[in-house]
C-alpha cells in the first residue's frame, strides 16, 4: 500500500502533517471518496484515539473495498494537538482544498462543535466517536453529522445512578475545564441526585496541562464524599487514579468513578491501579463472539497489548456504515451532499461486529447498549486485555438520553 505525507500550509495548521491512503483503483479526483481522520496524534489523548483510530478506519475501509472494488476511498489523517484553532484550520483547509467528504473521530468536543457552521456551509458530513459532549445530539445537533459510541449523558446516567444504588450517594467531582468536562459534570450531578444522591462540590482544573491531582484529591477526601467522579479521560485520568492510590484514598473506602473511562486508560495505569474502579464502555473486545472476530481482525494492525476502546471500535463502525450508505446513494450524490449520506445512514439499520445491529435516531444519536464494567484485580485477570467484570446492561433504548429532553432543532416539534 503506497502512502505519501504532505504537511498543511496556514499559520494554526501548519504543524499538523498528514497522512493519505489511498484505497481502490485510481480515479478521477471527483470520484474518490475522501475521509479525513482529524484526531490526537502525539497528546494526552493519543491512546485514546491516535493511531489506534486511524488503524481502525482503515479496517473499515479495506473491508468495504474489498467488496466494492469499483468504489475508490483515500483516507487522510491530521494531528488537531487538542486545540480547536488548528483542528478548524484543518477541516477548513480539507473541505476547500482537499475535497474531503466525511470528517471521523473529532476527538475533541469544542472542535466538534465549532466545525458545525462550516459542515453546514459546505454540507460536508462529520462521524464523531471521541468528543463526548451530549449536546452533539441535543441543542447544538447537527443534520450532517452522526454521533457515534457514547456521549456524557448516557456514560454519566449508567455510572452514577448505579453508584448511588450500591451506597456511594455522597459525591464530590474532579472536571477536565472544557466543553466536554462540563458536560459530564453536570449530567452526572443530575443523575446522582435523581438517585437520591447528593453532590457536596466539584473543582475544575486546566485541561491539558495538569499532571499534578494531589490538592483536588485531597479537596474531595475532605468533603466527605464516598464517591470521587473524574470528568476527564486519558493520561488525565491516569493520574488521577495512580495519585489516588499512593494517598490511600482508595484503601480508605473512597470509590472512584470514571465518568469516561476506557479500557486504553486501565492498560496504561495497570489493573493494581485500576482494580475495582467502575465505568461504562459501549465496546468491549471480549464481550462476545462478534467482538472478538473484530478483534482478530484488528490484531495484526496494532502493537503487542493493543485493544480498541468504544471510540475506536466506532471509527470502525462508523466508517462502514457511512461507505455503506455512500453506496446507497451513489458517489456522485455522496460526494455532492454530505447531509444526504447522513439522511441515508439514519435510514438505513447498523450492523457490524463492534457494536452488533443497531440504529440512528433523528438527532443523529447512534443507539446500541451500554455495559457498566468494574476492572478486575491482577489475580482475576486470566490473559492481556481481560480486565473487565460486567455489573450490568443497559438496553439501547434506555442507554442513551430520550431524544424528546435533548431540545435538538431537528427533532423539535
Amino acid at each position: 500500500m503506497h502512502v505519501t505525507r504532505r504537511t498543511l500550509l496556514g499559520t494554526a495548521a501548519a504543524a499538523a502533517a498528514v497522512s493519505v491512503w489511498p484505497f481502490g483503483p485510481a480515479r478521477a479526483e471527483d470520484k474518490t471518496i475522501r475521509i479525513g481522520v482529524i484526531t490526537d496524534m502525539s497528546g494526552i489523548y493519543r491512546d485514546v484515539s491516535g493511531p489506534t483510530t486511524v488503524e481502525c478506519t482503515k479496517q473499515a475501509v479495506e473491508e468495504f473495498t474489498a467488496a466494492n472494488p469499483d468504489i475508490a476511498v483515500e483516507v487522510l489523517v491530521a494531528d488537531h494537538q487538542n486545540k480547536p484553532d488548528v483542528g478548524l484550520s484543518v477541516i477548513r483547509q480539507w473541505f476547500d482544498q482537499e475535497g474531503v467528504d466525511l470528517i471521523s473521530n473529532v476527538g475533541n468536543s469544542a472542535i466538534a462543535l465549532g466545525a458545525g457552521e462550516l459542515l453546514k456551509a459546505q454540507d460536508k458530513a462529520a462521524l464523531i466517536t471521541t468528543a463526548g459532549s451530549s449536546d452533539l445530539t441535543g441543542k447544538s445537533c447537527n443534520a450532517n453529522w452522526v454521533h457515534w459510541s457514547w456521549d456524557s449523558w448516557a456514560l454519566a446516567h449508567s455510572t452514577a445512578t448505579s453508584s448511588v444504588k450500591t451506597g456511594g450517594d455522597k459525591w464530590f467531582f474532579i472536571t477536565a475545564d472544557y466543553a466536554f468536562g462540563h458536560a459530564a459534570e453536570q449530567d452526572a450531578t443530575r443523575f446522582v441526585e435523581a438517585a437520591g444522591g447528593q453532590v457536596l462540590g466539584a473543582v475544575r482544573y486546566p485541561y491539558g496541562s495538569t499532571t499534578d491531582f494531589s490538592s483536588f484529591l485531597l479537596q474531595a477526601q475532605a468533603s466527605g464524599a464516598n464517591v470521587i467522579g473524574l470528568a476527564n479521560s486519558g493520561n488525565e485520568l491516569i493520574n488521577a487514579l495512580r495519585q489516588a492510590q499512593e494517598f490511600g484514598i482508595v484503601a480508605s473506602g473512597v470509590r472512584m468513578a470514571a465518568l469516561v473511562g476506557y479500557i486504553t486508560d486501565v492498560m496504561g495505569m495497570g489493573l493494581d491501579v485500576a482494580q475495582g474502579l467502575t465505568l461504562t464502555e459501549t465496546f468491549y473486545w471480549n464481550l462476545n463472539d462478534r467482538t472478538r472476530a473484530f478483534m482478530d481482525r484488528m490484531r495484526p494492525r496494532l502493537g503487542e497489548n493493543v485493544f480498541p476502546n468504544m471510540s475506536q471500535a466506532g471509527d470502525y463502525a462508523g466508517v462502514l456504515h457511512y461507505l455503506k450508505a455512500v453506496k446507497a446513494v451513489g458517489v456522485d450524490q455522496a460526494k455532492a451532499s454530505g447531509g444526504a449520506v447522513i439522511a441515508k445512514m439514519k435510514e438505513m439499520p447498523t450492523d457490524d461486529d463492534a457494536f452488533g445491529q443497531g440504529t440512528i435516531r433523528p438527532d443523529g444519536r447512534k443507539l446500541h447498549p451500554a455495559y457498566l464494567f468494574q476492572v478486575k484485580t491482577p489475580e482475576e485477570s486470566t490473559e492481556p486485555g481481560d480486565i473487565y467484570n460486567l455489573l450490568a446492561t443497559i438496553p439501547a433504548e434506555e442507554a442513551f438520553r430520550p431524544m424528546s429532553e435533548g431540545g435538538c432543532p431537528l427533532v423539535a416539534g
